[in-house]
């Protein structure tokens, strides 16, 4: 018992720590909101395109293509987004808030929050596997993202604006970028091979430092229940429906915790930056990534200590 808890500490406490000087950042006024927010920018332009592409280049593809798993992945997140439409419909009246809500419903924080839990438990080994997977995940995120807040919008959706955004991606540009070079067997030179490998290295400590700068808990309004419905869907609901399935269906090891950061990681941060785009309550959809993000802490290690105790990984 005792060493299945101190494995899951080892995966957490990390992550819980980065996050806390993030806080203590925003409370020393090292950094103020408005340039928090440049600096998320910035790490999402520049940092993770090379954090993406090192984790892919760094692993063998052809080992790290587990087609049952990326096949079980795919169909769980389509068929929690399904499933989600309806439930929020009835209990939800405001189109604005729709859309965010089914947002938080599927679609997880996988890379800031997720990454880290694989290579903490795995270390480097297994991480290819992940973002190989991510790299598929990410892009059905947004395209479902759009279409929902279109469609709570009241617009046309258009596929075409929805490619022109997926190819601008930075996110999305990394991990295609790892795919070719790893596929076609390029060895980067080493001038261009290290700082890429320094700046993927440092896209995750920075990004956590900065999420715990983004921490604003006095930000809640007039949408509590929506609120809470949010991250209840989010870290709890979502999770022991997908997880249950997932142990039914017999994955285990990595492949379980894969899955794991899939169906139990925070409310993406990029779910907000769509709903604010999108005309959607973008309030609210901070509102969840904030609250989902600081709790994720303690609900991703009853997750991982639950299923580390039942020995499914």
């Amino acid at each position: 018992m005792f060493n299945n808890f101190y494995i899951c500490i080892r995966a957490i406490l990390p992550m819980f720590l980065l996050i806390a000087v993030g806080m203590g950042v925003r409370k020393g006024k090292l950094l103020l909101p408005g340039e928090v927010r440049k600096v998320n920018q910035f790490i999402y332009n520049v940092f993770f395109p090379p954090l993406m592409f090192n984790n892919i280049y760094s692993t063998e593809l052809g080992g790290s293509i587990h087609k049952r798993l990326l096949f079980f992945a795919v169909v769980m997140v389509l068929a929690i987004f399904s499933v989600s439409i309806p439930i929020v419909m009835k209990l939800e009246k405001d189109n604005r808030r729709r859309g965010v809500l089914v947002q938080a419903a599927y679609r997880g924080n996988l890379i800031i929050m997720g990454l880290p839990v694989v290579t903490n438990l795995y270390g480097k080994k297994e991480v290819g596997v992940a973002t190989v997977i991510l790299a598929v995940i990410v892009p059905i995120y947004n395209i479902l993202a759009v279409i929902i807040l279109e469609v709570f919008r009241g617009s046309k959706v258009d596929p075409v604006r929805i490619l022109k955004g997926l190819a601008r991606n930075p996110i999305i540009l990394g991990a295609a970028a790892g795919i070719i070079v790893s596929a076609l067997h390029i060895k980067l030179p080493f001038v261009i091979e290290q700082p890429v490998r320094s700046m993927g290295e440092a896209c995750t400590p920075i990004a956590l430092v900065i999420l715990g700068a983004s921490f604003r808990f006095e930000s809640v309004s007039d949408s509590g229940r929506q609120l809470f419905a949010g991250v209840f869907i989010r870290l709890l609901l979502t999770p022991c429906i997908g997880l249950t399935i997932s142990a039914l269906t017999g994955f285990r090891g990595y492949e379980f915790v894969i899955l794991l950061i899939v169906f139990a990681a925070p409310a993406a941060l990029s779910s907000f930056t769509m709903s604010e785009a999108m005309d959607a309550d973008g309030e609210l959809a901070g509102n969840i990534v904030i609250f989902s993000s600081a709790l994720s802490v303690f609900t991703l290690f009853f997750w991982l200590f639950l299923f580390r105790t039942m020995g499914i990984f």
